[in-house]
């Protein structure tokens, strides 16, 4: 199903939507959609994810004398260059206390055991 919308006033609701690329501008949230992303954080991380993230199992070698020793585990990433992006899925982690680390300039990695199932709980899989 595709949805198409046209109106001149798209701007007054997505205020951070401009001319230029996302990561070259400021990227914040308007007092009315802090508000929303406040009161449905688990939904906004869920978005996040299914546009700019995945869910995957990482699968580490460890080389020992007696031979590869491999192992796996579930983990999610989220990858955007804009920083600020990155500090609106990060501050709503926080919020909702799942671990993060920030792996580079333009991934955050979600690995600990505990958070990746707090995450498996409300994320699904993406479509």
């Amino acid at each position: 199903m595709e949805v198409n919308s046209h109106s001149k006033h798209w701007p007054c609701l997505f205020p951070q939507h401009g001319a230029g690329r996302k990561h070259e501008r400021a990227i914040t949230l308007a007092s009315w959609q802090k508000e929303i992303v406040d009161q449905y954080t688990q939904e906004f991380v869920r978005g996040l994810i299914h546009s700019d993230g995945c869910r995957f199992i990482n699968r580490v070698r460890r080389p020992l004398r007696s031979g590869d020793r491999w192992y796996e585990y579930p983990r999610y990433n989220f990858t955007n260059v804009s920083v600020d992006i990155q500090r609106l899925f990060t501050d709503a982690l926080d919020r909702l206390g799942i671990a993060w680390k920030q792996m580079n300039a333009t991934d955050i990695s979600v690995a600990r055991r505990e958070a990746v199932a707090r995450l498996d709980a409300f994320v699904g899989a993406k479509y």
